[in-house]
């Protein structure tokens, strides 16, 4: 089986994140990013460079999600694609380009969080209303058992 790749993309919220909704009313999340950069020099330290920015947009749920949860000056990671993207302004053409997300997350190399893996539900809202605790109420969660493989052989992600 052949592993599916995309292209990844870390780095820090720079701006205050915006929400939007499409034409078609659909969630549309923008931010400014940033990279940090720096130099190796001859003697092996690293020199810190001005950092380098782009466009960082996500649709739909995940974009409501990304909203509520990250800030400016949070550190990420996030799996998508570049988009290159070209429009008319006064006449003129402006060209641009976006990382456009499909999933993203806090880097944990960076970021310090709690994990909440309560079930998400969407099936039947009300339901699932009736049935979560509200935030900050106890949790029943049993962990999954990990098991040994039956060889001493390697396994991929032990």
């Amino acid at each position: 089986m052949a592993i599916r790749t995309q292209e990844s993309l870390s780095g820090f919220i720079a701006t205050d994140p915006q929400l939007t909704y499409t034409e078609r009313g659909e969630a549309r999340f923008y931010a400014r990013f940033g990279q940090e950069n720096y130099r190796r020099e001859e003697g092996g330290e690293f020199t810190k460079l001005d950092p380098s920015f782009g466009n960082l947009v996500l649709y739909r749920a995940t974009a409501e999600r990304a909203h509520e949860r990250f800030s400016k000056g949070d550190q990420f990671v996030a799996e998508g694609y570049s988009h290159d993207y070209t429009y008319e302004r006064e006449g003129q053409p402006i060209e641009g380009s976006e990382f456009v997300a499909k999933k993203i997350g806090h880097d944990t190399a960076r970021t310090r969080y709690d994990v909440d893996r309560t079930p998400r539900r969407t099936v039947d809202r009300d339901a699932a209303e009736r049935d979560t605790p509200a935030r900050g109420q106890d949790r029943v969660f049993d962990p999954p058992e990990h098991t040994r493989p039956a060889s001493d052989a390697p396994v991929l992600g032990r």
